[in-house]
């Protein structure tokens, strides 16, 4: 079973390597010695695809795999400290498009949840789904009291599937790590990890169900963003049913049939609507795509999809409120600690470098008025920095990120001259104000001198420890040697030439030995067959050996 599976995984990895081909990364193939995924025979072209079209050809490589390969380049478009960032604002364009399941399925799937039949659950069900994502689809309905819903219904065999592309990945990243020593600097398996966190929860629809009420009881009451209501009595791991909003989505508003005036309404109060998530609320929808935001009527905006979310505690907040106060008062040598207290890690070694770069895009946009900022240059240099230091993130900036950078986007799609950072400010003058408070200062006084209060508690304990380890031997000190891993492989690969060298040698002096000496035993020409086949073993190891040289470009 184990080695059918594994010829699958192998038959499916050399398919994605032509694709690869076919979208101009036969080069990366060849480079990293890698064309023994392809079939036998097929030869992978030399020439790269043009730097600025990279992203293009990646994302167009991924929207032909198939759709959980289009949610892992979502991720990667979470990720600028493993992608360039021109190929992240070319991922974060990928969106599932897949084909919806046949409604005998659908049926099928709500009845052994619901335990009902789709006639008795619902007075209406439209077996035409409004729409279709790689993990499920959604259909208009109405229960039994008259009210409309969105019935989220999961795709059968999503699970197994997923699982299935999950093990091919892993294959992938094990085979990043052994052979491509480019990607050094990337953790592929918990890259794939972080991934097969992130896809496994959006398989229980009840998560999504618990977010969506959260967000409700936070917009209670607010006449401008309205958000579904949660039917429990009809949600299950594979079916969750909402509250049905009757607008357009964003995606789908036509600017024509909108003034100027009402395309700047409508981008300001979607900002204004996160703004109040991420600087009031701490809990932020992960996922402003336009089709996730609904014009209703009313001067009303809806949201829905709640699959991807992000958090922050206070502590975060009044991490980001300090560094936002350093940055104001142009304290620009204290950042990369403010950014280290936000769980920013970087290189020690490169700590000046990080300064200094910080200090030169600081300066480059400092004083500048808001009008006079591109809000998604700003970010995109931003990426270029962190992919550039090879800096780490913690995931809830980095998806606060990616929020901001899509509204932006949405923004200027509805009107060119929109700001994020304009919509931003004054609820970011209102969070440093309210921290400078004396009741504020008071409180985080408190809580400081109570941590500072626990780690003096604690400290005589710990050097306890230290000196109990240390009389009992315990204590290691370990080296790390960089670099030592290839070297490694280099003289393994150096041990195994000399080795078969040896072979091929003593396979011809034995060889010749025997011809000599052997006067009995099959003769052909007066040679012995033994003595032949040495020299044509020996000579072959010895082709193979300097085929292999050659190649590795060492001769």
């Amino acid at each position: 079973m184990a080695t059918r599976s594994t010829q699958r995984n192998l038959g499916r990895l050399s398919e994605i390597a032509q694709v690869a081909v076919r979208h101009g990364f036969g080069y990366f193939l060849e480079k990293h010695k890698l064309t023994d995924l392809l079939p036998w025979g097929q030869r992978a072209p030399l020439e790269p695809v043009a730097a600025n079209q990279r992203g293009v050809h990646l994302r167009e490589m991924l929207d032909e795999l198939g759709p959980t390969f289009v949610k892992f380049g979502q991720l990667l478009s979470t990720r600028p400290d493993v992608v360039p960032p021109d190929i992240i604002t070319e991922l974060r364009a990928l969106q599932d498009d897949v084909r919806p399941f046949p409604f005998e399925q659908v049926e099928q799937v709500v009845e052994s949840e619901l335990g009902l039949s789709l006639e008795r659950a619902f007075l209406e069900f439209d077996p035409v789904p409004i729409a279709a994502a790689s993990i499920g689809q959604v259909h208009r309905a109405t229960l039994p009291n008259g009210k409309a819903v969105a019935v989220k219904v999961q795709r059968p065999g999503a699970p197994r599937q997923i699982e299935a592309d999950l093990a091919l990945l892993y294959q992938a990243a094990r085979i990043a790590k052994e052979r491509i020593r480019a990607l050094d600097f990337i953790d592929a398996r918990e890259l794939v990890d972080e991934f097969g966190r992130s896809i496994r929860s959006e398989l229980d629809y009840r998560s999504e169900g618990r977010n969506a009420e959260r967000f409700r009881r936070h917009w209670a009451g607010d006449p401008h963003v309205q958000i579904p209501r949660v039917y429990w009595s009809y949600t299950r791991e594979r079916v969750l049913t909402l509250e049905f909003l009757d607008g357009i989505q964003v995606a789908d508003v036509e600017l024509e049939a909108y003034t100027l005036e009402e395309r700047r309404h409508l981008a300001y109060r979607m900002s204004e609507a996160w703004m109040t998530m991420i600087f009031k609320h701490g809990f932020f929808h992960g996922d402003p795509h336009p089709a996730n935001i609904l014009v209703l009527p009313g001067d009303r905006i809806g949201l829905v999809d709640f699959g991807q979310t992000g958090q922050l505690t206070d502590d975060d907040i009044s991490k980001l409120t300090r560094l936002f106060i350093d940055a104001a008062n142009e304290n620009v040598d204290i950042l990369p600690r403010r950014l280290a207290d936000l769980g920013v890690r970087y290189p020690k070694d490169r700590e000046d470098e990080f300064r200094s770069r910080l200090r030169d895009l600081y300066y480059k946009y400092y004083g500048a008025s808001l009008a006079d900022i591109d809000p998604i240059q700003v970010i995109r240099e931003a990426f270029q920095l962190i992919y550039s230091m090879n800096l780490r993130l913690p995931t809830r900036f980095v998806l606060l990120d990616k929020a901001i950078a899509t509204l932006g986007s949405v923004g200027i799609e509805l009107y060119e001259d929109f700001n994020v950072f304009e919509v931003a400010r004054p609820y970011a003058r209102s969070l440093m104000r309210d921290r400078l408070t004396p009741r504020s200062l008071a409180r985080e006084g408190r809580r400081e001198l109570s941590k500072l209060g626990s780690i003096a508690a604690e400290l005589p304990y710990q050097v306890h420890d230290v000196m109990e380890e240390l009389r009992d031997g315990q204590i290691e000190v370990g080296f790390v040697h960089k670099g030592l891993d290839e070297f490694m492989a280099r003289l393994t690969a150096a041990l195994n030439r000399l080795v078969v060298a040896l072979v091929v040698v003593g396979g011809l002096i034995g060889s010749s030995l025997i011809g000599i000496f052997a006067k009995t035993g099959p003769h052909v020409l007066g040679v012995n067959i033994i003595s032949v086949l040495g020299f044509i073993l020996s000579g072959l190891l010895g082709v193979w050996l300097l085929y292999g040289v050659i190649r590795s470009g060492r001769l």
